[in-house]
């Protein structure tokens, strides 16, 4: 096989490699069920971690996964899919206060605090295994999305807020960009599994505060604000490689929030309208300024996590997520806007994982890499879920870029 037609896209050499990366991966991930359903993180080899907790939105994550490999025909995602979704129906929710634990201790004791981040991955979840007709989706994502009207979705602000306490009695002041994120792409997916066009709406409602805030800041998105939606720019300034909330400007966010963008933009205005151009102009913007700040940009390969406020880099450890969303990002621009600068891209980040981020010997990818591309566990030791990697063996050859992956592997619309 030709490394030149492997890593380019639509050839037929890089559907093959993107098959057998999305089989290998549905392998690796196996074991992640405990006997409750809930999520175990898994380790370099796929082995549970039993000593760590097992969380919502792990759990959630591996939900949507193993849901979709249902739908494309994997008759052993079944049973795995199922399993998830018990846990998410069981275990994993707090039958006392409503809504859903941040996750369950080693010892089965519930974790404190009620996140947004989590809730919105128990909507993607639920929408995926609706499609993939699993009993009791239905009524769980109808119960995942009465919670989150009711406690998470501010009507008035047209965003979300973070994290409660277990009780959802006191919120906290903290509001942020990443449970927002998500919260599109959940959006996105139930106006996809259930033709509720409100959700549609509400996306779009928060993409336009992100653009104006990432135009406000030269398109490197801030991620960090208090209650009333004032941007602080030196949060965790003494923590910056923080897993959730990173110090500085996060190029892969900016990176995903160009694939939402486009995704929402595409599902919501005419084509070929003014409209249309304008979203999908910006969306270009997001992921031009990512790629230009953050990918081979300290002597190596790779996507550094974190920069300053002026594109230089803070964290240059490389997260597999971020190239995970590039690869995603890369192809959908190019198939909606034409650009054969993102087809190059593309076919570099594929050698990229080819050659240095996928794991050979154990299967997955490896989660982080330091500058020179060694094997690091500071900030995401072992291979916690599959939910990025699955997705970007997927994502790139959906022809229809205004709908959701799972809707898009239900209706057949991937040219696989």
């Amino acid at each position: 096989m030709g490394k030149e037609q492997k890593y380019r896209l639509d050839t037929r050499e890089n559907r093959a490699f993107l098959k057998e990366l999305r089989e290998e991966l549905l392998n690796f991930g196996r074991r992640f069920p405990s006997l409750g359903g809930s999520s175990y993180y898994l380790g370099d080899d796929g082995t549970p971690w039993t000593e760590r907790p097992r969380e919502t939105w792990i759990t959630s994550r591996m939900t949507h996964v193993y849901s979709i490999g249902q739908i494309l025909g994997y008759e052993d995602c079944r049973e795995l899919a199922r399993a998830g979704l018990r846990g998410l129906a069981g275990e994993l929710r707090d039958k006392e206060n409503g809504g859903w634990y941040a996750g369950l201790g080693a010892d089965g004791s519930p974790l404190p605090a009620k996140q947004c981040y989590a809730h919105a991955f128990v909507i993607l979840a639920a929408s995926s295994a609706l499609l993939a007709g699993c009993e009791g989706a239905g009524e769980l994502l109808e119960d995942a999305c009465r919670l989150y009207d009711e406690k998470f979705w501010n009507e008035e602000e047209g965003l979300s807020c973070d994290t409660w306490n277990t009780e959802f009695t006191v919120l906290d002041d903290y509001r942020g960009l990443n449970a927002n994120m998500h919260t599109v792409e959940a959006f996105l997916a139930v106006a996809d599994a259930v033709s509720d066009e409100k959700y549609r709406i509400r996306a779009g409602r928060i993409i336009g505060h992100v653009l104006e805030w990432a135009r406000q800041n030269t398109w490197r998105l801030p991620e960090h604000f208090s209650k009333d939606w004032k941007v602080d720019l030196d949060c965790n300034k003494e923590k910056p490689d923080d897993p959730f909330k990173p110090y500085g400007a996060t190029p892969g966010h900016g990176i995903e929030w160009a694939r939402l963008i486009a995704q929402w933009a595409v599902s919501s205005c005419a084509p070929d309208s003014e409209e249309l151009s304008k979203y999908l102009d910006a969306a270009q913007k997001l992921y031009r300024r990512a790629i230009s700040d953050a990918w081979n940009c300290d002597g190596a390969p790779g996507i550094v996590y974190t920069t300053d406020w002026d594109g230089k880099p803070v964290v240059h450890d490389r997260m597999h997520w971020t190239l995970a969303e590039a690869i995603n990002t890369s192809a959908v621009l190019y198939r909606l806007c034409g650009d054969e600068a993102c087809a190059r891209d593309y076919a570099a980040f594929m050698e990229y994982l080819d050659t240095i981020v996928r794991d050979p010997v154990n299967g997955s990818w490896f989660h982080q890499l330091n500058e020179k591309n060694e094997l690091m566990g500071t900030v995401w030791p072992g291979k916690s879920d599959l939910y990025h990697a699955f997705q970007a063996t997927l994502i790139p050859y959906n022809l229809q870029a205004g709908v959701s992956i799972a809707a898009a592997c239900k209706k057949g619309t991937l040219a696989l």
